[in-house]
């Protein structure tokens, strides 16, 4: 289903993908010779985005497929890295010297092959005449050629001066990529196996020549060779005397079709392309929607140094089912969502989902209306996925941390697992992670209080949060089939337990931060104290409380009949048999962590509201 998807994909965008053969490959400098095969110049194709250079993309002859320790044998078709092309190594090292000799001996004969094919093609015999020449060697004595030498494998190709394209772009170039499409090798050095071998593909369904190697699509954190279809030999998963790739037959025209797919996807200026935890996210519809360009605003962090994300697309999408009924090619049109993590040299499925485009906008919709709660007015109205998720975390710098979350510059070290299961259930309208509301009160409990920034003190229980918790709270009861007792804001009508005292302690920290004079006038209240025990143990605390709160009550001038009258009206609704319960469960913990963003959010209304 995965690679069928992916593959319909390549076809939809057919006219701005390359065609079978070749692929958009960064080329950060270009070699710029003239009809004698003179050197010319090296162009820096590299542009700035942001505080980095972005190399321009070019459609070249696909990469070469070949790796370990005989791929100096192959080379790329008239494109390929400074080792190749130049013969220069990436260090000083006997053994590097050494490839890149072997690997540059390769590239030019393959450059006088393709030569000796075309012998009236004017510009492949410049390329020959660059070599046989030695024009090479001038590259070195160039400005630019330092910041070439910078880049870890930088890749190079060939214009002819004044053209507006790659001489691997030729029209004899792309015949004869075309020509040896069928009759290429996808071998890697081992030849225990036939050169070509047809079967029925499993995406399409016609026989056809099978890839025995699928070219390779790596994501974030993965080995650069990385792939989604790949088995290791001799190591068990051999089936019927079948090795490799032909374990899962896909032909050799699928195989490129949905990995060009891919690849376009996870370009680095795609915007089709999330990182949720530790996944890399793509998503696509089956045919063009606007849902595509939403996504990425929806669940997506704003570049650096951009503004954050306004809710522009969220707006969007609540007014374009405003109606309640999505229109109908909403339900016709499909939307995928595939999520890919590092594996060593493979990559692991964390997540797929498939569903209509009017399912994952009612879902994401029903999303943010089970998280939103009242906020302060400088606050977004809706919290990002990646706020969200940090909110469960503790701060981590430590790169080799895999679960990692980034949010406003910082890393978030996330459960494993933890952030794919949450993608999961917002796309799917299920029940979130059960893990997740264990994690966000555990954070809780260990976070200090900070300043926000307006310099006003932010308590443990912060707005995300919250939100978080409300949202797992109320989908729980919905698929329980349970009265829904979360709102949005203040319910003076629950009568539950874990909410009463949660109001109760937010009214006593009050009391004593007014009885010291107001905010910033006090180094700890009772909440770094003893909301921990007070949200978990409350029998062990909440007397002790309540004999602080008359000595805080005597010290406060204005509205002191307010917080007597509000004390009173949450007491009088806790059980009287069991008025401090021995013990809260995780669920009423999350509800006393709600009620107490609840009561705080209630006190910043106007002081004449309280009068």
């Amino acid at each position: 289903m995965i690679l069928q998807a992916l593959t319909s994909y390549y076809y939809r965008k057919e006219d701005e993908l390359p065609s079978e053969g070749f692929e958009q490959k960064e080329i950060p400098f270009l070699i710029i010779i003239n009809q004698d095969g003179e050197f010319i110049n090296l162009q820096d194709t590299r542009t700035p985005f942001g505080k980095r250079l972005i190399a321009r993309k070019f459609v070249v002859p696909k990469e070469n497929a070949l790796s370990g320790k005989n791929a100096w044998q192959a080379t790329n078709l008239l494109w390929d890295h400074y080792g190749y092309v130049l013969g220069c190594p990436k260090t000083d090292s006997s053994k590097d010297k050494e490839m890149a000799e072997k690997q540059h001996r390769t590239f030019i004969a393959q450059v006088q092959a393709l030569a000796d094919t075309f012998p009236e093609d004017l510009e492949l015999q410049a390329v020959r005449r660059f070599y046989t020449g030695e024009h090479y060697k001038k590259v070195f004595e160039h400005p630019s050629w330092q910041d070439c030498r910078k880049i870890n494998g930088c890749n190079l190709s060939f214009q002819i001066n004044g053209e507006n394209r790659l001489i691997c772009q030729s029209e004899n170039v792309s015949s004869y990529v075309s020509r040896t499409i069928e009759a290429e090798s996808d071998d890697d050095g081992d030849n225990s196996e036939p050169r070509d071998i047809e079967g029925i593909c499993m995406i399409t369904g016609e026989r056809a020549s099978i890839a025995r190697l699928h070219p390779r699509t790596p994501i974030a954190g993965a080995k650069s060779n990385a792939k989604i279809v790949s088995f290791q030999k001799n190591m068990g998963f051999d089936s019927y005397g079948k090795q490799q790739s032909y374990n899962a037959p896909v032909s050799k025209r699928a195989a490129f079709a949905y990995t060009t797919a891919l690849n376009y996807m996870l370009a680095k200026d795609s915007r089709q392309k999330i990182y949720v935890g530790d996944a890399t996210t793509v998503f696509w519809a089956g045919k063009k929607h606007e849902i595509e360009d939403w996504f990425t605003d929806i669940f997506g962090e704003p570049a650096k140094g951009e503004s954050e994300q306004d809710n522009a697309a969220i707006r969007a999408l609540f007014e374009s089912m405003k109606t309640g009924v999505p229109p109908l090619e909403w339900n016709l049109n499909q939307f995928y969502v595939l999520g890919l993590s590092p594996n060593s040299a493979r990559i692991a499925i964390r997540f797929w989902y498939s569903g209509t485009v009017a399912e994952v906008a009612t879902s994401i919709l029903q999303h943010f209306e089970d998280l939103s709660i009242v906020h302060a007015d400088y606050e977004m109205p809706h919290c990002s996925l990646n706020e969200i998720l940090a909110a469960t975390a503790v701060e981590t710098n430590d790169p080799k941390k895999t679960n990692r979350v980034y949010f406003r510059g910082k890393y978030y070290d996330v459960t494993p697992n933890l952030a794919g299961d949450f993608m999961k259930a917002i796309l799917s309208g299920t029940p979130y992670p059960e893990t997740l509301l264990s994690s966000v009160i555990r954070r809780i409990k260990a976070d200090q209080s900070k300043k926000d920034r307006n310099g006003r003190t932010i308590p443990n229980v912060t707005y995300p949060r919250a939100a978080l918790i409300k949202g797992i709270l109320v989908r729980d009861t919905r698929y329980k089939n349970e009265k829904e007792e979360i709102s949005m804001a203040l319910d003076t009508s629950n009568t539950n337990p874990g909410y009463l005292l949660g109001r109760l302690f937010a009214v006593l920290e009050k009391v004593q931060i007014e009885s010291a004079g107001g905010e910033g006038k006090i180094n700890a209240t009772i909440r770094d104290r003893f909301y921990g025990s007070a949200s978990s143990t409350p029998v062990a605390v909440f007397a002790h409380l309540m004999k602080l709160k008359n000595h805080h009550l005597a010290k406060i001038e204005n509205y002191k009949n307010f917080y007597e009258k509000l004390i009173g009206e949450i007491t009088d609704k806790i059980s009287a048999d069991n008025a401090y319960p021995t013990h809260l469960s995780l669920d009423d913990q999350g509800r006393f962590a709600v009620g107490y963003y609840h009561q705080r959010q209630d006190f910043f209304k106007k002081k004449d509201a309280l009068e």
